[in-house]
């Protein structure tokens, strides 16, 4: 188990990220227009740097939704592998068999 200080930074991203989606496509959007003028994508940048750093997707760690751990985590589950295997096995995983061949 991930210790809680570690998950709640994370959801502390998470809702960074939400709030400044818009502000932050907005100024992508314009610092990579080769259409602008250099004044203004030069501002764009400025004011992307202003952003919080947390506000960034790229610092966005995935997390198994169950134990919090950072590593090993399928997208597609939001669960760590450990945890997809075990609940695989007991079968709470739809469609997810042993395989035998």
């Amino acid at each position: 188990m991930a210790k809680m200080a570690l998950i709640q930074r994370e959801l502390k991203r998470d809702n960074l990220v939400a709030k400044y989606a818009k502000k932050h496509a907005e100024f992508k959007a314009i610092a990579g227009d080769v259409k602008r003028s250099d004044e203004e994508r030069a501002a764009a940048r400025l004011g992307l740097q202003k952003l919080p750093r947390n506000a960034n997707p790229t610092r966005q760690r995935n997390r198994c939704a169950i134990t919090g751990r950072p590593r090993g985590t399928f997208q597609h589950f939001g669960l760590a592998r450990a945890k997809i295997r075990e609940m695989a096995f007991a079968g709470e995983i739809p469609g997810i068999v042993k395989a035998s061949w």
